[in-house]
């Protein structure tokens, strides 16, 4: 991504060991006493509880106006804590019902297995991504709560490197407070908060063309993600984005990301933009660490874009950036080399100011989504399979998307919706 051109408390999943449970009766005096009743006002983070409906609501993180009824789950930001009414009995009963649940595991397993998709905290199936730029540079400046609603995903532009090696931090740039007639940390905090009372997802991306943050060092992994984990709980940010374009150690980024995954829970969104000439090869260090992170990792987004001609997955030809081959033949390279097709989307400029090369027009992305996901639409390569789970695509950004008439989006998002 270019600058100038251009959560969450662990969410433990209950895993009940057979015959260790406690099981209570449902009655009315066993049913907790109620907490403070849910305010759509308050601003409720990590442990905060709540009632609602005669029910009891634990936080997971940081949230606002975000009904405990509407937004419990697994994957939600709220944790169904059960009836609430009574008080809480001061000793449990002696005797569990003689037959327990579906028989529970006995033990947790201790690695997520890699053919089920990890939570991607309730992202469409296929969704459209736009990064949110903080600062600028010719394209129209926007507030958070401005971004359009076309956009599931938002990735907020960037993070800033700390003093700590591996540190990260988050400052709203004064060239973009000013271009917006003023714009505040609390401001930005509220404006993320409504992003989600529309169902919408916010990342903090750490990186971009200017970026110099680096996770070289077991003590730089734990800076990063601790530092990261604080902005996702002061700010609201769902998870992280890393789209380091100076370098990047595997090793060490994936040491700190299930650093991170273990705070925040299996709710985090990771998302990954490589450049793509990161993602040639399997052996690069951003594929590794896209592989070395599956069980985890939402979704890589790769810039097709700014890159010249680069072989696909068939190794035959070089196709010239800008045609729906190129799109297809690379993205093949992922799909074919170990990432899940949920796991893969396609990164674009939203118009010929936002990339020094790559544009095309958004009729050309919905032709390479359907042409990997259906095998119509392509051009004169054609992936060796289909790829009906694609997840969709991303544009640089939606600050020049919204300059150029909302095009990229008003054109990809209905179609995403159209895939199978």
């Amino acid at each position: 991504m270019r600058r100038s051109r251009s959560v969450v408390l662990a969410t433990v999943t209950a895993l009940v060991a057979g015959g260790a449970a406690t099981y209570f009766t449902s009655t009315a005096s066993a049913a907790a006493a109620c907490a403070p009743a849910w305010s759509a006002t308050q601003v409720y983070v990590n442990g905060n509880t709540a009632s609602q409906n005669g029910t009891n609501y634990s936080a997971k993180w940081w949230n606002q106006n975000e009904s405990p009824a509407t937004h419990s789950g697994q994957w939600d930001v709220w944790k169904n804590d059960g009836a609430c009414g009574g008080t809480t009995p001061t000793t449990p009963p002696t005797t569990p019902p003689t037959t327990p649940p579906t028989t529970p595991p006995t033990t947790p397993p201790t690695t997520p297995p890699t053919t089920t998709p990890p939570s991607n905290g309730q992202l469409p199936k296929h969704f459209l991504t736009g990064y949110w730029q903080n600062f600028d540079n010719g394209a129209a400046p926007l507030k958070l709560a401005a971004v359009p609603n076309t956009y599931d995903l938002v990735a907020v532009a960037f993070a800033d490197a700390a003093g700590t090696p591996g540190a990260v931090t988050f400052n709203l740039d004064p060239g973009l407070a000013g271009a917006v007639g003023g714009y505040t940390d609390a401001q930005f905090k509220a404006d993320v908060a409504t992003l989600h009372s529309r169902g919408k997802k916010v990342v903090i991306s750490v990186g971009g063309e200017k970026g110099t943050v680096a996770v070289n060092s077991a003590a730089a992994a734990t800076a990063f993600a601790d530092s990261v984990y604080r902005l996702m709980t002061t700010y609201g940010f769902d998870g992280v984005d890393i789209d380091l374009e100076n370098g990047l150690n595997a090793t060490y980024m994936a040491q700190a990301l299930r650093s991170l995954r273990a705070k925040a829970g299996a709710g985090l969104i990771i998302t990954m933009a490589p450049q793509t000439i990161d993602m040639q090869s399997a052996q690069s260090s951003y594929f590794a660490l896209a592989l070395s992170i599956k069980d985890i990792l939402t979704v890589v987004f790769t810039q097709f874009y700014n890159s010249g001609s680069m072989l696909g997955c068939d190794n035959n030809a070089a196709y010239s950036q800008g045609t729906v081959n190129f799109l297809t033949a690379l993205a093949c390279i992922q799909l074919q080399n170990g990432l899940r097709p949920d796991q893969v989307a396609l990164g674009l400029p939203a118009s010929t100011r936002a990339a020094g090369g790559g544009y095309v027009a958004p009729s050309v992305v919905n032709n390479a989504l359907d042409c990997l996901a259906r095998a119509t639409n392509c051009g004169s390569f054609r992936p060796p399979a289909t790829y009906p789970a694609i997840r969709g695509a991303m544009t640089w950004s939606i600050n020049w998307d919204v300059t150029n008439g909302n095009g990229f989006a008003n054109t990809v998002k209905p179609h995403l919706a159209t895939l199978p």
